[in-house]
Parts: structure tokens; sequence; C-alpha cells
């Protein structure tokens, strides 16, 4: 008699989405994982959340970067400034500041050293791709960690198609690590409606 719960699980997905999935059988990368996704997305763009990045803003992060694409009608990439001793962790982006928050992209590299990284303008677990990913991805050659990286596919893909970094507004959780995992957990715990106030005694 759990109707309630029932009722939250079916209000999650709208009643015209449809859901599917298709599995990654071998693990080759995020680039390979997005390949996978091709016969689903076909020659449509696309959004790409990685869920271990937990990004949130009083605009979701997604609304914002879909209001950036339909002004720029180009593949949008989630950025933030990081200290220059991380990025090794990220794939890091350079281009030139077209207006307040945007940047035309440029090159982008995969986890780079702090000596040679471009910027410390570090790309985040979203992304609004075109199709036009997807060729570039099945033609390089495996990356760092002998894996496809989706970084070296969009660093092919700005040969033939504008780029843009967006400085997203709000804040995002590593929640791939201990520590972002808890600091989430604390932040958003004491902001909850139902146990917010007992959870911050």
């Amino acid at each position: 008699h759990k109707d309630e719960l029932l009722a939250l699980v079916r209000s999650v997905q709208p009643d015209d989405m449809v859901c599917a999935y298709v599995r990654q059988n071998r693990m080759l990368g995020l680039g390979h994982a997005v390949l996978c996704a091709e016969p689903l997305v076909g020659n449509e763009p696309f959004a790409v959340l990685l869920a271990d990045d937990l990004m949130v803003g009083n605009t979701p992060i997604m609304q914002q970067m879909v209001q950036q694409f339909a002004h720029w009608r180009s593949s949008i990439l989630a950025v933030q400034d990081v200290p220059r001793e991380h990025t090794q962790r990220y794939g890091v982006v350079s281009g030139s500041v077209v207006n307040d928050g945007v940047v035309d992209v440029t090159g982008i590299v995969e986890k780079p050293a702090p000596d040679v990284a471009p910027s410390t303008l570090a790309v985040a677990g979203r992304y609004i791709l075109t199709p036009g990913i997807f060729q570039e991805l099945e033609r390089i050659p495996r990356g760092v960690g002998g894996e496809i990286q989706l970084t070296d596919g969009i660093a092919q893909l700005l040969r033939h198609e504008k780029v843009f970094a967006y400085r997203y507004e709000g804040v995002r959780y590593d929640c791939g690590s201990k520590l972002g995992f808890l600091q989430a957990t604390v932040d958003l715990g004491v902001q909850h409606p139902e146990v917010g106030h007992e959870f911050a005694q």
C-alpha cells in the first residue's frame, strides 16, 4: 500500500518521453560510451550528463546550456575554472571570450600537466553535442589510458564546426570522489525541506 511512493516513481518519467538504454559492452572510455548511443540519437543534437558530476544551480545547469545552444546552434561544453595544479584531472579548453561566460573554443586537451595546460578552464560533466561528434569518435585512435576519449573527438570536431565553452552558474560536486560525495551530502542535506533542519543540528 505504498501508493505515494508508486506515484513518485511513475512521475519521474514525463508522459511524452521514451526511456531507452544501451549497454557499453567494453570499458573503452567516455568517447566510446557516447558512440554506443549513436543508434538511439540519430542525426540530432544531444546532451551528455555524467552522473558522478552532481551540478546544482538556481536555473538547472542543463537548462542554462540548452539556452546557450538555442543561441549558438553549436556544441556547448560546461566549464569551470580550476586551480592550475588540478588540470591533469580534466579536459582543458583554450579559446577567446565572446561574451560574459562564453568562450569560442580553439583547442581542447585531455588531462594536461599543469605546466603545459593551455588554460585553467576545465570541462565539467555536461555537454550538448552535435551529431558530427559520432563520425569523429569513429575515426580517432585511442588516447589517454588506451581509451576513446570524448575530448579527442571534440578536438577533431573543432576542425569542422564551432564549439563553445560555457561557464555555468551553479555548483559542481565531484561525487566520483569520497570528499565530493560527502560535500554534496552535507550541502544538500541541510537544504532539504523535509530533513534539513534536523540534519543541520
